[in-house]
Formats: structure tokens, C-alpha cells, sequence
């Protein structure tokens, strides 16, 4: 996901998708743990995704101060 894409999604829906994120990172980390991973750059992938929900939030919270 592009960052534009995610500045692209409303408020609400970025909090949720921020979530959804965290919980899917928990689920690639448990798999890691047990060995059935095959595609360790998911993990990467979704930490990225992450950061980037994080920071339009941010972003987005310090232009409406």
C-alpha cells in the first residue's frame, strides 16, 4: 500500500484498517515463532503498512490542532 492510497482513506476507516493491521502482524509473528511462515517478508510488509497508517494519523491530528 502507497502512501498516497492511504491518505486517500477517511479517519475512521484508517483506525480500523490500523487494527486490522496489528492483528494480522500478530498472526505472521505466531506463525514465525512456529516455523509456518514460508514468506518471512510479510511480516515486513505489514510493519510497514503499519507505520505508514500511523503517520497519516499523526499527520492528520497535528493539522487540526
Amino acid at each position: 500500500m502507497k502512501i498516497s492510497e492511504v491518505r486517500e482513506i477517511p479517519t475512521s476507516e484508517l483506525q480500523e484498517k490500523l487494527y486490522a493491521l496489528k492483528e494480522n502482524l500478530f498472526e505472521l509473528r505466531r506463525k514465525k515463532a512456529v516455523g509456518a511462515l514460508e514468506h518471512g517478508e510479510e511480516v515486513t510488509r505489514v510493519r510497514k503498512d503499519i507505520a505508514r497508517v500511523l503517520l497519516v494519523l499523526r499527520e492528520r491530528e497535528l493539522a487540526g490542532k
